[in-house]
Parts: C-alpha cells; structure tokens; sequence
C-alpha cells in the first residue's frame, strides 16, 4: 500500500522563464527546496513556448521583460497550446500595467522581485490548486 502512495503523489512540475541566470537559479533554488522539481529553463518567450509544448510543466514562472518574445507574448501563445496552462509573472515593482496585461492574457497570479522564498512558494501552491 506504501509504494502506491509515493507513485501517486509526484512533485509538481515548474518551468523557470527568465533572462537572467541568477533570477532562475534563485527561484529553482527557492522551488526545489520545497519539493517541486524544475523540468525546463527558458531565457526568452520564444524559448519557452518551445520548451512549453515538451515538458507540459505543471507550473511556469515567467518573467515580462525578456529580449526576442517578452512574457506577455509568451503567456498569449502557451495559452494557445494549453488554455489550461498555470503561467505565474515574476515582476519588478512599477510594472504593474505590464502585470495587468499578463494577467489578462491567461497568467494566473504574479509575484514581485527581489522574491521572498514564502510569497513565491504560496504563490504556486495557491495556483496548483486553482
């Protein structure tokens, strides 16, 4: 009975989608600490709906401000592949027009940098079970 338990009961998946390397490995750091198991990396929108369509994550966090397909874009076209998809915005303070527009495109929820590891992680949990 143990072992069907622990087979039924998966981490959840995440996509980390940002430019910068230091933002996705602090927010993979964040994630796997809590038991979430990061299956792709994007550095651009274009990128991650590329990635998107292989991994099907369970989760994407996603930056707005990105070079060749900014996340807003980004959000518009996984949404295309999967209405279902559950997209989080990493925003920085004053990109709340941005956020709005992310928001309206399908994302689920955002979360503000520099991250504190207990908003981003209430933040997932919250829209894993929307």
């Amino acid at each position: 009975m143990k072992k069907q338990e622990k087979t039924e009961r998966t981490a959840p998946t995440v996509m980390i989608v940002d430019d910068a390397l230091f933002m996705r490995m602090m927010i993979r750091d964040i994630l796997s600490k809590d038991g979430f198991e990061v299956v792709a990396e994007a550095e651009n929108g274009i990128e991650a709906v590329e990635k998107y369509k292989e991994t099907r994550p369970d989760i994407v966090t996603m930056d707005i401000v990105m070079p060749e397909m900014d996340g807003i874009e980004a959000v518009r076209q996984i949404m295309k592949i999967d209405p279902n998809a559950r997209i989080l915005m990493c925003s920085a303070m004053g990109q709340q027009p941005l956020v709005v527009e992310a928001l309206e495109a399908g994302a689920k929820d955002f979360i503000i940098k520099p991250f504190q590891p207990s908003k981003v992680i209430e933040a997932v949990e919250k829209a894993l079970k929307e």
